[in-house]
């Protein structure tokens, strides 16, 4: 995949019914076992198809996260208190 390639992967997960959003600034995820059951299994055919058609895509994992947050697809991490210093 290039980087060119991110918004039409993008809108084909989405197209499917998957929730893609950007995980923080850290990852992303599909979302799609959010989707009731006999549609996930619908579903996972076309997945692997956009899978083939857009090829590896680590390393563009900074640039999707940045495309998701762009365009509203994400959810915020909290950050957590350091406790390592408590024991």
């Amino acid at each position: 995949m290039q980087e060119k390639d991110i918004p039409a992967f993008v809108q084909s997960v989405v197209d499917l019914g998957c929730d893609i959003c950007a995980i923080g600034h850290f990852g992303y995820v599909f979302g799609d076992v959010d989707l009731p059951p006999a549609h996930r299994e619908a579903i996972q055919p076309q997945l692997r198809l956009i899978d083939e058609t857009y090829g590896k895509r680590d390393h563009l994992m900074a640039e999707i996260i940045a495309y998701l947050r762009s365009i509203g697809r994400y959810v915020e991490v909290p950050q957590t208190r350091d406790t390592s210093n408590l024991f």
